[in-house]
């Protein structure tokens, strides 16, 4: 059974302009079913493509809907996003929680769906009362406002993330790697046998302690194969020897 995608469903947009700009941070995303929901400017719009920046296949596949209603029709589980506290008893969750509960629900099979608001007022209390949980992501209290395509990119992020295994941290460097341990370890020899000759240790007791706090901050750096040749020839122009001669 393949896993279904959330649903981003934008009610009644007003610029195609818009349409594109979700289009792209959808696809930025790995999202593709757009529906649309009586777009003021008619569907297909050119002007939306040009937005999009390429992100035509979600353009192309858009669906078009009379109501929000007709919609969600085929949806399991509906969220609405909103910038408002609404007078109604909702659940309300983060963007995140949404993404993680929506990726939950779509490997079990069962299809979710995203009500994004009109441009000027967003949904109405009407709409919101179709979805299952509110998403609100926390933001300045003194001003909250997205727009459309900020919204769509922020809940579809979340969802990216929410199945993405990219390690929070990475060294990234064209043409070069992290230096193995052996070359490491020989800059080390080199670099403290330079020391020696040119009298750095000049207290022979504390010279252990030196040393490792030396090898510490050089390792917190992070060495790749090409700073490691960086510094060996540092330290040979700075003694003015040969490594072998060391």
């Amino acid at each position: 059974m393949e896993t279904p995608l959330p649903a981003f469903v934008l009610v009644e947009p007003q610029l195609a302009e818009n349409i594109g700009g979700v289009a792209r941070a959808m696809l930025n995303c790995g999202l593709t079913e757009l529906r649309l929901v009586a777009p003021r400017d008619g569907w297909p719009n050119p002007a939306a493509y040009g937005m999009a920046s390429g992100a035509d296949v979600v353009l192309d596949e858009a669906r078009l809907f009379a109501t929000g209603e007709e919609a969600i029709a085929d949806l399991r589980h509906v969220y609405a996003t909103t910038a408002r506290h609404r007078d109604m008893v909702k659940h309300e969750v983060t963007p995140a929680r949404a993404a993680a509960e929506m990726r939950r629900y779509t490997a079990a099979g069962e299809r979710c769906g995203v009500l994004f608001g009109r441009e000027r007022i967003g949904l109405l209390n009407e709409e919101v009362t179709l979805a299952d949980r509110v998403v609100v992501a926390p933001m300045n209290p003194a001003f909250t406002s997205l727009n459309l395509a900020q919204a769509a990119l922020l809940v579809g992020y979340e969802w990216f993330q929410a199945g993405d295994d990219t390690p929070e941290e990475r060294l990234v460097e064209a043409g070069t790697f992290r230096a193995p341990r052996r070359e490491i370890l020989f800059l080390f020899e080199h670099l403290e046998r330079a020391l020696d000759v040119h009298g750095f240790f000049r207290v022979d007791a504390k010279r252990p302690s030196m040393v490792k706090k030396i090898r510490n901050f050089l390792l917190r750096a992070q060495l790749t194969e090409e700073d490691v040749r960086i510094l060996h020839g540092i330290v040979t122009s700075l003694t003015g020897k040969k490594k072998e001669e060391l």
